[in-house]
């Protein structure tokens, strides 16, 4: 069940935004996101939060700068999806700037699992790094870091995943999770705890007069990777706060303006969108899951070197293929999503059965392991319950990918289960949102159990209607291509949603496409216009009320207004 909810905005705050300058229908959306002032909506570069209010930033550059200084080999331990591919690119190409002869090394996650084990330690040692840099993991590696200690390897752990009970004795970790860290931006992406340590690393350089004309050594300008910074960030669907909105905002800029590497131009090209339109939804729709194909069915080494390669022609290869990887990934994703929903339906033939469940397990032993996470997501967006999906991993084991509703926060549910169940988990990590975890095949009808039974105590009953917040409805005068624009060109993410509105209209005619789509021809007062909504599962009556969103549809080269229709409520039939 789907129920529509208009936010609650301020006329005051509306008002007091439109007295600072503020379009009046950017007002009343931003009122309703909480905006008071006009100066939270300032994405200049010199309002992003200073490194030094980042906990072991300037330790962390201190670290790096006399590896830097002492021509030591640096190693940078990746994450394998796209926020770990960035944040990777990112160092690379920032070290090898600073003068730094840096190497790096992304886990295959069919054969390594994640984060820095001990036998990624071990890997990594064959490449005799002096220093073991993590981007986008660590946080949990407490026996890799000690591996790796043990190896005479010191480690840097820059993170944002949460912390657990017991940190590792690395020489420095970065992570704005961290106990005690009062950084007032909780929600980096890895690629933005890297970017931060980054520029503490520019910093403490400065301070040693490493750039200069006599040393011949020029200052990098970290503002040029800012394109990586905002795709990680868009991807990995952190919290769009202040900060992080200033970061992709900037990142956005550039890529706009051209000023984006080979290897996202490249992928841009492969998906067939033109960067110079470039908005949040390419890089977390389009960009971003042909980058994560890499990591999902092959190796993430792909993705990374397509970020970090200046060779045009090279770029455009690595592009094609990523791009072959994602449309597999998809015929992947649909053959799983059916037979999970089968699975469903053998459990509870009524879907509103399944969806009365406070939470969903499922696992097929043909499933394939890179692609369990969307499989999670996709039937969570379907019944609106936290769901886990596993596939097969190797010795007896199985390897889930959870996704969450609001109310339940996902990694905290595990920790509570692994309490009630010592030993159940063997591994597990994540987010609010977004966990994964590792388990014995024999253990799955328990852990099916003891998570629904977890979720049940936790969700409230609010928590299990599907709440679509709306900003009201759009008037007429609105439903122009300058509004879509207008709106296109704001930065909008998780935590900071796109407008969505919703109205009442009269429905002119609809039709059916590729048996799936419904197309529809919709008039609000004197006032009628296109609209799609994807992937339907009842016809409308003659009158309705849609939640929409207000998009631009270019058909050979002619630009309309059209309405992108995310739920429909019959009025009449």
């Amino acid at each position: 069940m789907t129920r529509l909810c208009r936010r609650g905005v301020s006329p005051r705050i509306q008002w007091q935004l439109e007295q600072q300058g503020v379009h009046p229908l950017l007002a009343r959306i931003y009122a309703g996101r909480g905006i008071v002032l006009r100066s939270e909506l300032d994405y200049e570069f010199s309002s992003l939060l200073p490194p030094a209010r980042l906990t072991h930033a300037a330790a962390a550059a201190v670290l790096l700068a006399d590896a830097i200084a002492g021509q030591q080999r640096i190693l940078i331990i990746a994450d394998y999806d796209c926020d770990g591919a960035t944040a990777c690119a990112l160092g690379i190409r920032a070290l090898r700037a600073f003068g730094a002869e840096v190497d790096y090394l992304v886990p295959n996650r069919f054969t390594y699992g994640y984060g820095l084990s001990p036998d990624i330690v071990e890997l990594a040692a064959t490449k005799k790094p002096n220093l073991i840099v993590t981007v986008d993991n660590g946080i949990a590696s407490v026996d890799g870091v000690a591996r790796a200690r043990q190896l005479g390897i010191a480690t840097l752990i820059t993170d944002h995943h949460l912390p657990g009970d017991e940190l590792p004795a690395a020489d420095c970790i970065v992570n704005p999770n961290l106990p005690g860290c009062t950084f007032p931006s909780k929600h980096l992406a890895g690629v933005g705890v890297i970017f931060y340590v980054l520029l503490a690393l520019r910093a403490e350089l400065r301070e040693r007069n490493w750039f200069s004309l006599s040393n011949g050594r020029s200052e990098p300008k970290l503002a040029a990777l800012l394109d990586l910074v905002a795709l990680g960030t868009v991807a990995d669907v952190v919290r769009l706060d202040h900060n992080n909105r200033v970061l992709v905002s900037q990142g956005l800029k550039r890529i706009r303006q051209g000023q984006l590497n080979p290897g996202l131009r490249a992928l841009f090209r492969a998906a067939g969108r033109n960067p110079e339109k470039a908005s949040g939804n390419d890089l977390g729709f389009l960009i971003g899951p042909r980058v994560n194909a890499a990591g999902r069915l092959a190796d993430m080494s792909l993705g990374i070197e397509c970020l970090i390669t200046d060779d045009d022609g090279r770029a455009l290869n690595i592009a094609q293929q990523l791009d072959a990887l994602n449309r597999e990934r998809r015929e992947i994703e649909s053959g799983m999503q059916e037979q999970a929903l089968l699975q469903i339906a053998r459990a509870a033939p009524d879907l509103d059965d399944a969806a009365a469940a406070a939470a969903v397990s499922l696992f097929d032993a043909d499933w394939h392991q890179g692609v369990v996470g969307i499989v999670a997501a996709r039937i969570k967006e379907r019944l609106h319950r936290p769901v886990f999906a596993f596939a097969r991993g190797g010795g007896g084991e199985i390897k889930g990918s959870g996704r969450s509703i609001a109310g339940l926060h996902l990694r905290d549910a595990l920790d509570l289960l692994s309490k009630r169940a010592p030993g159940l988990l063997l591994r597990f990590g994540g987010h609010a949102m977004a966990a994964g975890v590792t388990m014995r095949e024999s253990d799955f009808a328990r852990f099916r159990e003891l998570f629904a039974a977890i979720a049940d105590e936790l969700l409230a009953p609010a928590d299990r209607t599907h709440t679509l917040e709306t900003d009201g409805g759009l008037e007429a005068a609105y439903f122009t291509i300058t509004t879509a624009r207008l709106l296109e060109a704001e930065v909008w993410g998780q935590g900071f949603p796109a407008p969505l509105f919703q109205d009442e209209f009269v429905v002119e005619s609809q039709r059916i496409l590729k048996d799936k789509h419904l197309k529809l021809r919709l008039r609000k007062g004197t006032q009628s216009l296109d609209a799609i909504q994807f992937n339907f599962d009842q016809a409308p009556g003659n009158t309705i009320r849609a939640a929409y969103r207000l998009a631009i549809n270019d058909y050979n080269g002619v630009q309309t207004p059209q309405l992108m229709i995310e739920h429909i409520e019959n009025h009449s039939l």
